[in-house]
């Protein structure tokens, strides 16, 4: 009786142990300890010299080239080191693409892809985690991204960016969050366009992953280097979508479609994998494309509006226009997940936002030494749509339609008024960019290649005044569209 008693006493206590771990590893997302607003974290990140090796090997099988031997000019290189090559690797659609990089694939006439890239993700490693002073050991580790990889693989800067997968070997979170991205302010010298952009739309009232900035260390292998200012970004189907729709039980979707039609290869799934239910986007890109926006458009709005957020998404392209944004849905297929959302249909959230509130006319980044300055009149290719949105390529039918039908066109103006009168104001965006530089002006100034894209220790200081100066001159540009384009009131 003892013995049984004993025993179902150890088993009571095992189960209690089980459910505790679970308990720990399933804890409600700690927002405060690893996206802190006010304060500039520190994480430290180690691969063995073996995982090291076996990412160069899959690289080289991925890109075509081995690590900082690129065959492709360089996108701001750092401090002046490397190679020194000519022209801007942006390829536009329907370019032949050296050495086999993104070769054409069906649809290429009709989209546009992310240039210098992949299809396939690189491969996942083990590393060791050290954060808050603790250690987490056999979390999955791989790079991530398009040109800002291809282009700093290709380089040699080890400043890659990359995701942490803290379940990809075994159970395991950081204070509730499963999975991270991190973004090393490519093609960014201020350091702060991907959470300025993020808390912008946040504060605007647009769903967005939480972001915090970060003192990077990495370890290859050969001991531990500073890797500078990294901004951490929340995972949208991991804890954002539960965190900022209160549920998360539609589907997830990471498109690479214009709309057109539907394919189910450009929507991938980042839930329910294993269901091919895809009715939701199905219904939607059919509303979309039906011939009753011609011939009845208050039918064709008002089944649209059954299967998608509409006035969400007019929100969300009047923001993204008028603070520009290249790198997504208008210039490219790509960077925005869709959420069905219940009662609302599908969602847009705005992602990788490195390259928002740039410049219509140069670069972001220095120019490499070697390489000529553009001509005054040059204009960087598909540096954002006009606000006007009479540029859009007729291919991004979402928009191209919503700016036809005099309804969606008049809620677009009331929403960049919005924007400008509620966010775009320059001394309060001044201010706001002043607190993000007093956290990470140290940081940043320690950066030194090749762990940085910066060419110089002023290279921060120079992007931060450059893009003080293009939010004043946006709200110039933005005035002027207004007044030349008064909504009825």
């Amino acid at each position: 009786m003892k013995r049984t008693l004993f025993g179902v006493w150890l088993t009571v206590l095992s189960f209690g142990s089980i459910l505790w771990a679970k308990a720990q590893n399933s804890s409600t997302p700690n927002y405060a300890k690893v996206f802190p607003q006010n304060h500039l974290n520190r994480i430290l990140i180690s691969i063995s010299k073996a995982d090291w090796d076996s990412i160069k090997i899959d690289m080289k099988e991925k890109f075509h080239t081995d690590f900082g031997k690129s065959p492709f000019p360089r996108m701001g290189p750092p401090n002046g080191e490397g190679p020194k090559q000519q022209g801007f690797p942006m390829m536009p659609p329907g370019e032949k693409r050296p050495d086999g990089f993104f070769p054409k694939r069906e649809g290429d006439d009709e989209m546009m892809h992310p240039p210098l890239g992949t299809a396939e993700e690189p491969r996942y490693v083990a590393c060791q985690v050290e954060f808050d002073g603790k250690k987490w050991t056999n979390i999955g580790f791989r790079l991530k991204g398009n040109s800002s990889l291809m282009s700093s693989w290709g380089s040699g800067v080890y400043k890659m960016p990359f995701r942490l997968d803290f379940d990809k070997y075994e159970k395991s979170d950081l204070y509730g969050f499963h999975e991270l991205s991190m973004s090393p302010a490519f093609h960014d010298n201020s350091l702060i366009r991907e959470k300025l952009a993020s808390d912008l739309y946040r504060q605007a009232g647009i769903p967005t992953a939480q972001t915090a900035f970060y003192e990077v260390y990495l370890d290859y292998g050969d001991g531990m280097q500073y890797a500078g200012v990294y901004t951490m970004v929340e995972v949208i189907d991991d804890t954002m979508v539960k965190a900022q729709f209160g549920n998360s039980t539609g589907n997830i979707y990471k498109p690479e479609s214009t709309f057109q039609r539907f394919k189910e290869k450009e929507f991938e799934k980042k839930n329910f994998k294993k269901e091919k239910n895809f009715q939701d986007v199905q219904a939607f890109i059919k509303a979309l494309n039906d011939s009753s926006r011609v011939i009845s458009p208050v039918a064709w709005r008002t089944n649209l509006e059954k299967t998608f957020d509409m006035k969400h998404f007019i929100k969300w392209l009047a923001i993204n226009t008028a603070m520009t944004n290249w790198d997504t849905y208008g210039a490219m297929a790509h960077n925005f997940y869709l959420y069905n959302a219940p009662n609302r249909g599908l969602v847009w959230i705005p992602w990788d936002n490195n390259e928002a509130i740039s410049t219509n006319e140069k670069p972001n980044f220095a120019i490499p030494e070697g390489m000529p300055e553009p001509p005054k009149d040059f204009k960087m290719p598909n540096r954002g749509l006009s606000l006007s949105l009479k540029d859009c390529p007729k291919q991004f039918v979402l928009i191209s339609y919503l700016a036809q039908d005099s309804v969606y066109y008049a809620l677009y103006l009331k929403e960049v008024e919005n924007f400008r009168k509620n966010t775009w104001q320059v001394a309060k965006l001044s201010k706001q960019i002043d607190s993000y530089v007093a956290l990470i002006k140290q940081a940043a100034s320690r950066e030194k290649a090749p762990y940085s894209h910066l060419m110089s220790e002023k290279s921060f200081e120079e992007g931060i005044l450059s893009l003080q100066k293009q939010i004043l001159k946006r709200a110039s540009e933005i005035d002027q569209f207004l007044a030349e384009n008064p909504r009825s009131k």
